[in-house]
């Protein structure tokens, strides 16, 4: 599946662009069915919330069969991606953000290109995030909000020195990048600035839509105080043309995708696990 002309230009002007409806209920009720038959808790890759009880997010390696494996290499998502970024590609990351209901936290408003280019050695930000709705996504249940245009604006974002002073462990260091304190945070007045000239977005949708977003974009979301858990799956696109260079410390396998060879897109009717 590729972009229309204008679907394009609306990610290039707003750094983001929502399909709703992309995948149908079965695919994404394959994979909520077998994400709660496992107990994620002391699993790597794992995050926790603040309560060390409630499940933040997990992380997936890539190159294993993992939860995502399969729809994360499906046409309908891959071919866009492709589309974006002008070239073939293949994934630096798979996560999903749970948001449990009540007990979801925060995300500070942030941008996630500086993570890897100071972590992961990525050159430029020629990537595309492609967040996948398991869960219905409302205006109660903590959804993603985005600042659109700012995407234009480079690197905005810096390192939060609360969290430096936090996070002292080098075993836990990578968490600092998945808790609600995290690494590097746009700042509040840069905030103020950019949603005086921008505003602010916050895309909604049902179980199935898809939302393209560009590194750049400052983007972060509030605390679920709603009785509606509100899970998506997050893969990182990065292109062939865009391979990271070596750093010292590198992050985790489950982290960090590292298998540089161009995904080949599978056609929908794949199965998704």
């Amino acid at each position: 599946m590729y972009l229309q002309e204008e679907q394009q230009k609306t990610y290039q002007e707003n750094g983001f662009l929502l399909l709703d409806n992309l995948f149908d209920k079965a695919q994404i009720k394959a994979i909520t069915a077998k994400l709660s038959t496992v107990s994620w808790k002391n699993t790597p890759g794992t995050v926790l919330e603040e309560d060390q009880a409630t499940v933040r997010g997990i992380h997936e390696d890539p190159t294993e069969n993992g939860f995502l494996d399969k729809i994360s290499k499906n046409a309908l998502i891959v071919e866009p991606a492709m589309q974006l970024l002008g070239s073939q590609v293949y994934i630096h990351q798979l996560k999903i953000n749970f948001k449990a209901a009540f007990s979801g936290d925060l995300w500070p408003w942030h941008q996630d290109y500086i993570f890897w280019q100071k972590e992961d050695g990525m050159p430029t930000p020629r990537a595309v995030n492609v967040v996948i709705f398991l869960e219905e996504v409302n205006e109660f249940n903590g959804p993603l909000c985005l600042i659109p245009g700012s995407h234009q604006e480079g690197v905005i974002s810096s390192l939060n020195q609360i969290e430096q002073d936090y996070a002292a462990s080098e075993d836990s260091k990578w968490i600092s990048s998945f808790q609600s304190n995290l690494k590097y945070t746009t700042p509040e007045q840069t905030i103020i600035k950019l949603v005086e000239k921008y505003g602010i977005e916050a895309p909604k949708g049902k179980p199935g839509t898809v939302l393209f977003f560009h590194p750049n974009c400052v983007h972060g979301s509030a605390n679920n105080i709603s009785p509606f858990s509100r899970k998506i799956a997050i893969i990182t696109y990065n292109s062939i043309d865009n391979i990271p260079i070596a750093v010292d410390n590198p992050r985790p396998d489950f982290l960090v995708g590292r298998d540089y060879r161009a995904i080949k897109p599978l056609p929908d009717q794949a199965l998704i696990l």
